[in-house]
């Protein structure tokens, strides 16, 4: 794909609006810690949110859903929609909690939740556990997908592909290197708005290019007979349920993504109760109402208004490109042959764009753990807030040049990142309840992570049950939560609580839910009660309703059955407008406290 002097007018407008809002609240984030990473916790919902979903709109993200929408249909997308369980749970029974505690990060809850030794030892792990191993092979992930689309966009050699990159990782760098949060909430506002317009610009050229709606569905009932004649499955690629049938997704599996895996294991921006860099920006908000509608519009633009774009252009590439040896490469193929030229220029800032959100926040976020939780913490304490800042931003500098190195490994390191991911299954169930059960202890996290690592390395190593199958990863996740919970639950049991001047400390400051803390609340009688929790379960159960018609009638609107879209749309105004109402019910100066 060639450009011309237009389109590269185009992207360097797009680095320069980068770089001056950069320049802009360099002066904001540089009085404290607190301004460099939360901006102040003075940021409303519309930009918190927002920037959860640009932060998530990896340049990977319509890649990934291409080749998966090209092997197994629509349908294959629930192995992320059913996180959307988790994530509701965090607007109504954890944004809030986080808001209130006012840490800076979520590792430093711990020490907040937690006493003694063993809690400053899981903080310090977790800070370099979280801020080193899996930011950088996070962005290292990140670098190679961008890499495969400068080769193939403009036909670049791997060295070219790399220089760009790390153009683009030194600009990236520097804006929030200067800036902190503030820069990285405004230039996240900006590049969620152009990407979305660019994915949903290419979706409409995508389909048009296939022969219209009614065109690419007859090509694609074509796609289904021929794979159902070579494969003797059943099933349809634009169908919104998996066949549970097909051996990509047997019934067992698909009740283990629905029942089991969104809450029991932690991943990063679907972390049981919230966590990473969702909990950064609950902590930003300016209250908890705040905190809350931020959280929520996160999940609906993420889960309902988001993914449709790419889905079409997936479906079109799947006719245009039928026998693609990396169905991925289809989303960049669609762009280069079919999107008009004035176009282009635009897509590749789009790409930036979305390839920048993600660095971003990785940059602020890992080097947040590095300094709040492990430098200020651990080796350099009670120096002026200057002397943070700075450290704040060597860090992000550190973490830029690491990740770029990571990446250039990542061929060997592939494995090593399921082993840590491995350490976090079956966790979840230890984030969930610390915040409602009074008896977990330091100890309980600790074992939950050491005996999810040794499990899946059991089952992996010793067993060889592979978790690259479906039948493998639900028996391994069945097996991994079923003996981590026995196991920290039972060392929860046979450990001291924490001390009950912590415990007082901590039900002072975040008031979680009586059921659990009642023990502790009787020896903080002053405390207002919360006694919500019935509530926020109906409230769950309508944002799950309400985001999954959303997403459902838009789909459907889109494939043509219009009727049937909008009642689903109306189904999901309707659960919504019931949220609001039971919280106005509640009152909404609670949520301000």
């Amino acid at each position: 794909m060639k450009l011309t002097f237009t389109d590269w007018l185009v992207v360097a407008a797009y680095f320069l609006a980068n770089l001056l809002i950069g320049l802009h609240y360099r002066k904001k984030a540089s009085s404290s810690t607190g301004d460099f990473f939360v901006s102040g916790r003075e940021v409303s919902w519309w930009l918190a949110g927002t920037s959860m979903v640009a932060t998530t709109f990896a340049a990977d993200t319509p890649l990934w859903v291409t080749g998966q929408v090209a092997q197994h249909g629509i349908a294959a997308n629930w192995l992320w929609w059913s996180f959307l369980f988790s994530g509701m749970m965090t607007v109504f029974f954890f944004a809030r909690l986080w808001r209130r505690a006012e840490v800076i990060t979520d590792v430093e809850f711990i020490e907040l939740r937690y006493a003694g030794k063993p809690a400053a030892f899981l903080r310090g792990f977790r800070a370099l556990y979280f801020g080193l191993l899996m930011n950088c092979l996070i962005v290292g992930w990140v670098n190679l997908a961008m890499e495969k689309i400068l080769m193939t966009a403009l036909g670049v050699s791997k060295t070219t592909a790399v220089a760009l990159i790390l153009a683009i990782i030194a600009l990236t760098s520097f804006y929030t290197f200067i800036s902190g949060l503030w820069g990285v909430l405004w230039t996240d506002l900006i590049q969620f708005t152009l990407k979305m317009t660019m994915v949903i610009v290419l979706a409409y050229y995508g389909v048009k290019a296939a022969g219209g709606m009614d065109g690419l569905k007859a090509k694609l009932a074509q796609v289904d007979a021929a794979r159902a004649a070579s494969r003797g499955g059943s099933g349809s690629i634009l169908s919104f349920i998996p066949d549970l049938h097909s051996p990509w997704m047997p019934l067992v599996t698909f009740c283990v993504y629905i029942g089991i895996n969104w809450w029991a294991n932690w991943y990063p921006g679907a972390e049981p109760g919230g966590g990473g860099y969702v909990a950064q920006r609950i902590f930003c908000a300016r209250d908890e109402k705040h905190s809350l509608w931020a959280t929520l519009w996160f999940n609906l633009a993420h889960y309902a208004l988001r993914p449709w774009p790419w889905i079409l252009t997936a479906l079109a590439s799947v006719v245009l490109y039928p026998h693609l040896a990396d169905p991925e490469i289809g989303y960049i193929k669609v762009w280069v042959d079919y999107l008009p030229a004035a176009l282009r220029g635009l897509m590749l800032a789009a790409f930036a764009a979305a390839y920048m959100s993600t660095i971003a926040t990785q940059l602020n976020w890992g080097s947040s753990y590095l300094v709040n939780d492990f430098y200020r913490r651990f080796l350099v304490r009670h120096r002026p807030e200057a002397h943070y800042v700075t450290a704040s931003k060597l860090a992000t500098a550190f973490l830029a040049v690491l990740g770029t190195v990571v990446s250039l490994y990542l061929a060997s390191v592939a494995q090593a990142w399921n082993v840590l991911l491995a350490i976090g299954a079956g966790t979840g169930g230890v984030y969930l309840l610390r915040w409602y059960w009074w008896r977990i202890n330091a100890w309980s996290e600790v074992a939950a992570m050491t005996c999810a690592a040794l499990t899946s390395a059991i089952l992996s190593l010793g067993l060889g049950i592979s978790t690259s199958t479906p039948l493998g990863f639900a028996h391994s996740i069945l097996i991994t939560v079923s003996v981590t919970t026995l196991v920290w639950l039972l060392v929860t049991l046979l450990t001291p609580p924490e001390p009950q001047t912590k415990l007082i400390e901590f039900y002072r400051r975040v008031r979680p839910s009586l059921a659990g803390w009642r023990t502790i609340a009787a020896q903080a009688p002053d405390v207002r009660a919360s006694q919500d929790g019935w509530y926020n379960l109906l409230d769950w159960a309508l944002g799950c309703l309400m985001v999954y018609m959303a997403l459902f009638g838009i789909g459907k609107i889109c494939l043509g059955a219009t009727g049937m879209g909008i009642t689903f749309l109306v189904i999901a105004a309707v659960s919504g407008y019931l949220i609001y109402w039971d919280f106005s019910r509640r009152g909404w100066e609670a949520l301000s406290q």
